[in-house]
Formats: C-alpha cells, sequence, structure tokens
C-alpha cells in the first residue's frame, strides 16, 4: 500500500515477488498453526531454502548471491515474510544475524567452512551475546573463555537466543580478560555438537511462537583457536559492527508485521458493517487508517534508507541503524494495537490474526538492543558529530 521501489533493481523487484508469494501462499496459512503449537517451521524453512532466499545475504564466493545490496536484499526479504508472520520469518532473519560476524570478521577459511552450508540452507546460525545480567549492558557479560593451549575452555550461559537448539553455527561473544572490560571480550564460532555445549529449555514467548529460543549452556567446552572471530579482545567491535548491519533488518521485521495488519484492518473495514454501513464509512476509523498508514511509510523510508548505509558502510551507520530499528519497532506496536481495535472483539479473538501480530510486534522493541538503548545510540552520535564540527 503506498509503497515505492526505492530505486529497486529488476532482480530485486523478482525478489519481492517471490518472497511475497511464498509468503501468502505457504507461510500465512499455517502461521497460526505453528505459533499456537509453538513449533519451530521446518517444513517453511525447507521452501524458503530451496527458494535461495538463504543466500541473498552471502557472495557469491561463498555459495550465496549477495550483490552491493545485500543488507537490502535482506530487508526486503524480511519484511516480505513478516507481512505473513514474524516468527517464522526469523528463522532467516535470525540466521542473518549469526551469519553476519562470520561475513564481518571471519577469515577466508572460516568463511569457506561455514557459509556454503548457510546459503544453501542445510545449516541455519544464531548469535549469542544476551546474558542473564547482559541484556542492554552488553559489556557486561560473563561467559568466559580461558586459553589452554590451542584451545580456549568455555563456561556461562547465554539467554533468550534466537534459532537455539535448531541451528548448527553459532557466533557468540565470551570474556577473555575480565580486567579489560568490553576490551577483553573474543568471538567465537561454535559447532552445536561441540563436546561441552548444551542448551536449555524452549522458551514459552508471548509472541513470535514459531521461533525457537533457548539458553545456551556451556560446560568446560574445547574450543580450537581457530574459531576466534577477528582477533582475541575483538568481540564487542564484532558485536556492534554486527547489530549496525542487523538492526535494518530488525526493522524491517517490524515493518512487516505492521504492513500486515494495516492491510488486515482495511479489509475487515470495508467489510465489516455496523449501523447499516461499513465501517470504513466512519472518520474517526478512517483518521485510524490514515495514521496507521502514514506510520508504516515513513517506516518503510527509514528502514531501507537504514539499509542502504549499511550497504554502503556510511559513518553514521550506527546512529542511522538505531533510528530505524526504533521507529519501525514503535510503528509496528501502535499499528498492531490500532488493527486490534478495528477489529473490535474479533481481534482480541486468537482466530482472528491481528492479535497473533500484537504479540509479535512487541518483541521487535526489545531485542537486538530495547529502543531506550536506541535512543542512547542515536543521541550519543549527535552529540559526537556536534563535537567533531565545533573543534
Amino acid at each position: 500500500m503506498f509503497t515505492t521501489d526505492f530505486n529497486f533493481t529488476d532482480e530485486q523487484k523478482e525478489l519481492r515477488r517471490l518472497t511475497r508469494r511464498i509468503a501468502e501462499e505457504k507461510i500465512r496459512p499455517v502461521a497460526a498453526k505453528y505459533d499456537e503449537a509453538n513449533e519451530f517451521p521446518w517444513p517453511i524453512v525447507k521452501i524458503i531454502s530451496e527458494a535461495g532466499l538463504f543466500g541473498v545475504f552471502i557472495d557469491e564466493a561463498y555459495g550465496g548471491a549477495a550483490t552491493a545490496s545485500a543488507v537490502m536484499d535482506l530487508c526486503i526479504v524480511t519484511e516480505e515474510l513478516s507481512r505473513a508472520c514474524g516468527g517464522i520469518a526469523l528463522s532467516l532473519a535470525g540466521t542473518a544475524l549469526g551469519t553476519f560476524p562470520i561475513i564481518l570478521y571471519g577469515n577466508e577459511e572460516q568463511k569457506k567452512k561455514y557459509l556454503p552450508a548457510i546459503a544453501d540452507g542445510k545449516k541455519l546460525a544464531a548469535f549469542a551475546l544476551t546474558e542473564s545480567e547482559a541484556g542492554s549492558d552488553a559489556g557486561g557479560i560473563k561467559t568466559s573463555a580461558v586459553k589452554d593451549g590451542d584451545y580456549y575452555i568455555i563456561n556461562g550461559t547465554k539467554q533468550w537466543i534466537t534459532n537455539a537448539g535448531e541451528a548448527e553455527i553459532y557466533s557468540i561473544v565470551t570474556i577473555t580478560d575480565k580486567n579489560k572490560g568490553a576490551r577483553g571480550a573474543t568471538a567465537f564460532i561454535i559447532e552445536k555438537d561441540t563436546p561441552g555445549f548444551s542448551f536449555g529449555k524452549k522458551e514459552n514467548k508471548m509472541g513470535i511462537r514459531a521461533s525457537a529460543t533457548r539458553e545456551l549452556i556451556f560446560e568446560n567446552c574445547r574450543v580450537p583457536k581457530n574459531q576466534i572471530l577477528g582477533k582475541e579482545g575483538f568481540g564487542f567491535f564484532v558485536a556492534m559492527k554486527t547489530f549496525d548491519a542487523s538492526r535494518p533488518g530488525v526493522a524491517a521485521q517490524a515493518l512487516g508485521i505492521a504492513q500486515g495488519a494495516l492491510d488486515l484492518a482495511v479489509e475487515y473495514s470495508r467489510t465489516r458493517k455496523q449501523f447499516g454501513k461499513p465501517i470504513s464509512s466512519f472518520q474517526g476509523l478512517q483518521f485510524m487508517l490514515a495514521d496507521m498508514a502514514t506510520q508504516v511509510a515513513a517506516a518503510r523510508y527509514l528502514t531501507y534508507e537504514a539499509a542502504r548505509a549499511a550497504d554502503n558502510k556510511h559513518p553514521n551507520v550506527g546512529a542511522i541503524s538505531a533510528m530505524a530499528k526504533l521507529f519501525a519497532s514503535d510503528t509496528a506496536m501502535r499499528v498492531t494495537t490500532d488493527a486490534v481495535q478495528v477489529f473490535g472483539g474479533y481481534g482480541y479473538m486468537k482466530e482472528y490474526p491481528v492479535e497473533k501480530m500484537m504479540r509479535d510486534a512487541k518483541i521487535t522493541q526489545i531485542y537486538e538492543g530495547t529502543n531506550q538503548i536506541q535512543r542512547e545510540v542515536i543521541a550519543l552520535e549527535l552529540i559526537k558529530e556536534s563535537a567533531r564540527k565545533n573543534k
């Protein structure tokens, strides 16, 4: 609704058409089933992988189909999938999050080993930073990695990890020198079947229930030193640069959820009659729909601008990505809440999809940095920019 092509190439327009068809024909009919069952959607993951969508953010040299607009392409796919189900979309979006550290900081050997299987959709990936006492405070992580010859011994837990237990490949951030704070963090690639690495229970969540969320548990887990991403002490930098690339994807997920809710609200308003006429004829409801559409359009422009900034390595990409994630997720929460209102009593019932969209929208304001943290990121960048200009 009221979309532009944002100067998309013909290939990107076809990518959008392909993904929308999969979303409408394969995902939408089963979204409620997977949500209710709290079940990971492996049959849908197979369809997505066979369509080549897991390769849109991975370079051709490693079996993918990424162009210079890899983040933009990922956002196109994530938005379209999320229109039908924000939880199912996370199988791909969460894999992208877990893969970005390898794309950005993996050496050639690591890329050749891991990226082709991810691009094929044969293996999913996950990213693990959050702990029970280190969410927004990413510098407070306690999971330790102690050097032991050519290995590191990892102990600790990671909490609320998307794709956990389903993914085969994990990018995790540990502490290798607690005396250095964030400068003592180191990132590793860890495979699912590594001895000493296990999973907690599958979380029973409010929303995105088709996505698996579990705790990662490390008990004297021995990892070869060649599994380090970047270099020792580089982990916090790996995490922050990963978020610069991944937050436009969260914005795209939120945007897709909001657009899906808006579409349903408009359609329902045309068919639902009160006082002998469609409720879409009432000015109060028209104003609601107008505000919803305006918010979604604004979120779309900011989301794709952030994607372009990430692809072009804009010097202020951190702040721009934070703005997109902040605005799109707040929009998703407002628009889905209003969609439930448009549906009235029906909107509160599980047999109608907007209550699920409202539940799914909430997490986009929380993960990959709460929206309060996004505001801090944006404000600090503004202050730094002002200081640089006034030197």
